[in-house]
C-alpha cells in the first residue's frame, strides 16, 4: 500500500506538537494563504485567455506601474482574509499605500485579531506577459493585543520577530515553501486533489554554491565593493571553483528558490541614488531571510543582518544579499572593504 501523502494541513497540525501552547490559529492562517495560492495559480494558468495581461495604468506606492495580475493577486489575498476575520487584524502589501485593517471591530475603535500578514502578492509580475515564472511572498507577525488602536507603528517589527514566513512559486508546478522557525518545508500543489502535498521536508542550502544572481545591467550604478565582488565571482580560478555561473530570472522568489537547492548568492545591491536599494524589507527581504536562515544560509544588506533591522515604515527598502553562508560572508568582506 502506498503511503498517504502528507498535506499542508496535516503537516501543520502534526507540527503543533512543537508548540505546547498552540491553539490551531496558525493552521487556519496557512489554510487561507494556500487558498489564495490556488486561486492565483488558476488565474496564472488562464493568463493568456482572460483579460489579465498588461498594465492597469495605475502606479503603486513604490512608484511602479501596476500589472493587471498584480492587482488581481492582491485582491485575492485581501478577499480570503477580509471575510475570514478574527485572527488576522491587518494586511500590508506592496500594492496598498496603507495597512488594511480587517479584523472585526471592537469597542473604542479597536479591532480583534492577533496577527498581521505582510505580502508581496505577485513578485516578478513583469514576467507574466512572457510566460515566465512568478511568485508570492508572505510574512506573519504577532501584533499587540486589541487593547491598542489601529496603528502602523504597531506593525514595525524586525524579521527576527516573525512567527512564520514563506513564498509561493507559480511555474511548471505550484510550490509553497514555508517555515515557522523549525526548519524549511516544501509543498507542491497536486491539482488532482486540490491540495498542497509535502515534496521536500527540511530543506538545507549548501554552505557554498557556484551560481550568482544579479541584474548586471546595473553594474555601473553599484558601489565599488559590489563591483569587485561580482568581478571576483566571474574571474577564472579553478582552485576556488570560479567562475560562477550567472542565473537571473527577474523573479526574486525563483532565484532564491534555486539557491535553496544549489547554493550560491543573490544580490539586489544599493545603487547610485538608491542607497537603500529597491527591495522592501518587511514583505520581501525579511521573510526570505527567515526562510534562508532556517535552511542554514545568510541574508545581509552587506553591512547588517537583514533579520536585525528595525523598520521605520512598512514599505522600507533595503539592499539584499542572500544565499549560502560563504558567499554572503564574502560579499560582506568586499562591501566593507576587507577584501
Amino acid at each position: 500500500m502506498e503511503p498517504q501523502p502528507i498535506t499542508l494541513t496535516r503537516h501543520i497540525l502534526e507540527k503543533q506538537a512543537d508548540h505546547p501552547d498552540a491553539t490551531g490559529e496558525f493552521s487556519i492562517i496557512m489554510a487561507q494563504i494556500a487558498l489564495a495560492a490556488k486561486i492565483i495559480a488558476r488565474n496564472m494558468s488562464l493568463a493568456g485567455l482572460i483579460d489579465v495581461l498588461g498594465k492597469t495604468g495605475e502606479t503603486n506606492v513604490q512608484g511602479e506601474s501596476v500589472q493587471k495580475l498584480d492587482k488581481k493577486a492582491n485582491d485575492t489575498f485581501v478577499r480570503v482574509f477580509e471575510y475570514h476575520g478574527g485572527l488576522v487584524r491587518s494586511l500590508v502589501s506592496e500594492e496598498m499605500d496603507k495597512p488594511l485593517f480587517v479584523g472585526p471591530p471592537l469597542s473604542g475603535g479597536r479591532r480583534q485579531g492577533k496577527y498581521a500578514l505582510f505580502f508581496d502578492p505577485l513578485d516578478g509580475s513583469s514576467n507574466v506577459d512572457c510566460n515566465f515564472t512568478v511568485g508570492s511572498i508572505f510574512s506573519i507577525h504577532r501584533v499587540a493585543e486589541p487593547s491598542t488602536l489601529d496603528s502602523e507603528v504597531n506593525l514595525l517589527k524586525t524579521g527576527a520577530e516573525q512567527v512564520a514566513a514563506g513564498y509561493l512559486l507559480y511555474g511548471p508546478s505550484t510550490v509553497l515553501v514555508y517555515s515557522y522557525g523549525k526548519g524549511v518545508h516544501q509543498f507542491t500543489l497536486d491539482p488532482g486533489i486540490g491540495e498542497f502535498v509535502l515534496s521536500a521536508p527540511h530543506l538545507q542550502i549548501p554552505s557554498r554554491g557556484k551560481v550568482y544572481s544579479v541584474n548586471e545591467g546595473n553594474y555601473d550604478k553599484w558601489p565599488a565593493g559590489t563591483q569587485r565582488f561580482v568581478d571576483y565571482l566571474t574571474e577564472k580560478d579553478p582552485a576556488t571553483g570560479r567562475p560562477y555561473s550567472g542565473r537571473y530570472s527577474g523573479c526574486l522568489v525563483a532565484d532564491v528558490h534555486r539557491l535553496l537547492s544549489s547554493g550560491g548568492v543573490y544580490l539586489y545591491p544599493a545603487e547610485t541614488g538608491k542607497a537603500d536599494g529597491k527591495l522592501r524589507l518587511m514583505y520581501e527581504a525579511a521573510p526570505l531571510a527567515f526562510i534562508v536562515e532556517q535552511a542554514g544560509g545568510n541574508a545581509s544588506t552587506g553591512m547588517q543582518r537583514i533579520m536585525d533591522i528595525r523598520p521605520e515604515t512598512v514599505h522600507q527598502r533595503v539592499p539584499l544579499i542572500i544565499g549560502s553562508r560563504e558567499e554572503v560572508k564574502l560579499a560582506e568582506d568586499f562591501i566593507q572593504g576587507r577584501r
